[in-house]
């Protein structure tokens, strides 16, 4: 044993590298993926019980002046750049964005990744469809909305959907590259654009600030989620 791996070359060694570190990164994944989940449930509970009101309050007046809570706290222009950003996190812009990904990846002869890209993102989308259903939380009354929402607010459907949509294909992407400095620098685009659109929701008055945080749990779950089922998705044998 010892022999065959002194007498391993250095490409057979990256080879093999390559194929055992997925099955290392797979259990990272599952136990950041379980305490996602319990994270969830016991911000969930709290948010039902009315515990996290305090919270929620402070945080949402903080960025909101004090003379005037109609406005938000900075000048008029940053309320419009603001605005900019939550719409990266809206459905028009995620849908062109997922769609634009599945046509790369059906000019690049990858059909299967496609069609993965497009059930992950869509089945993210009703996932939180779902939960807006079933817990029915009330927006915010606290200050005036600084743009339009629909829906109910827990979790936040665009900290969510920009969780699942940006982490989804930032994570795609990143496990597509064989540099780590690529790696870094797509997964960090997609944390902060995340970051971002949240932040923007409770910036502009629509979502309590426990929504986002649901919300960033949830669609970080969801993407992690789907970084392993796509590891069976996309290697799987198309059926005969």
């Amino acid at each position: 044993m010892e022999k065959n791996v002194a007498a391993m070359s250095p490409s057979d060694s990256s080879t093999a590298c390559r194929r055992y570190l997925p099955e290392y990164l797979t259990e990272i994944v599952v136990v950041i993926t379980s305490l996602g989940l319990l994270a969830f449930i016991k911000l969930t509970g709290e948010v039902v019980n009315g515990e996290t009101m305090g919270f929620d309050r402070q945080l949402l007046l903080m960025m909101r002046n004090p003379a005037d809570l109609a406005e938000p706290v900075g000048p008029a222009w940053l309320e419009v750049i603001v605005r900019d950003v939550t719409a990266l996190g809206g459905v028009i812009t995620l849908g062109m964005l997922t769609l634009a990904v599945c046509g790369y990846f059906l000019l690049q002869h990858k059909p299967r990744m496609s069609l993965f890209v497009l059930l992950a993102i869509a089945g993210g989308s009703l996932f939180n469809s779902l939960l807006k259903e079933f817990f029915e939380r009330p927006r915010p009354d606290l200050v005036p909305h600084s743009t339009a929402a629909a829906m109910s607010s827990f979790p936040s459907g665009h900290a969510m959907m920009s969780a699942v949509a940006f982490l989804t294909l930032g994570a795609l992407l990143a496990h597509a590259s064989s540099k780590l400095s690529i790696k870094l620098y797509i997964l960090g685009w997609s944390l902060l654009l995340t970051l971002l659109v949240g932040i923007s929701r409770v910036y502009l008055g629509v979502h309590w600030p426990t929504d986002i945080i649901a919300g960033w749990i949830a669609g970080g779950v969801w993407a992690l989620l789907s970084l392993l089922a796509s590891r069976w998705f996309v290697s799987s044998p198309p059926p005969s």
